[in-house]
């Protein structure tokens, strides 16, 4: 499929790693759409606040936002708004990670589930389905998250610190708004 006169669509499966049950997202970018264009969007779908650095891993090559302040730690990152995701994936089935907030670890996985001819999609992005929310910002990775969930579970016998219950007020960890999502998503196209 010649990729660049005919700018098709991809849809992508995104799933959070360690974490059950799946808080995951199905959603429809162009595939001209920049790695740093494509956070943008992953965290709109998954609810995260951008607070946090991040990277997406496309086999041993890294990308990201390359610092040029202080000695390089951890691999060579390449900058994300010079790849396109057209750039990083040949096939349906291709995978590729992400990962957002260096200290709670988030790591998801992508794969691309479909190329579409861009006439066939949905205008772009758009986020098709997903469930469960996101978790909250800082709560302390997977083990923090699932002590949140313990928590849900059985209130009366968990007792959560004062951050992290201060985090839980309002928070509804089966809560998803497919319309909310895109209405966000709207001011991307």
């Amino acid at each position: 499929m010649p990729w660049e006169k005919q700018r098709p669509v991809c849809q992508l499966y995104i799933v959070l790693l360690g974490i059950e049950p799946k808080i995951w997202r199905r959603f429809q970018v162009s595939s001209n759409i920049t790695l740093d264009r494509l956070h943008d969007v992953i965290q709109v779908i998954m609810g995260w606040e951008d607070c946090h650095l991040h990277q997406f891993i496309v086999g041993e090559k890294f990308y990201g936002m390359p610092m040029d302040d202080g000695p390089m730690i951890g691999p060579p990152m390449k900058d994300e708004s010079g790849a396109r995701l057209r750039q990083i994936i040949s096939n349906e089935g291709d995978r590729f990670s992400y990962e957002y907030d260096f200290g709670d670890s988030w790591e998801h996985r992508l794969e691309v589930e479909k190329i579409l001819p861009a006439k066939e999609a949905e205008e772009t992005p758009v986020c098709l389905d997903g469930e469960m929310a996101c978790p909250p910002e800082d709560c302390g990775g997977r083990f923090g998250f699932s002590r949140i969930l313990q928590y849900f579970e059985n209130p009366e016998e968990i007792e959560l610190e004062e951050p992290v219950s201060r985090m839980v007020e309002g928070f509804d960890p089966e809560d998803f708004d497919l319309e909310e999502v895109n209405d966000r998503l709207s001011a991307f196209r």
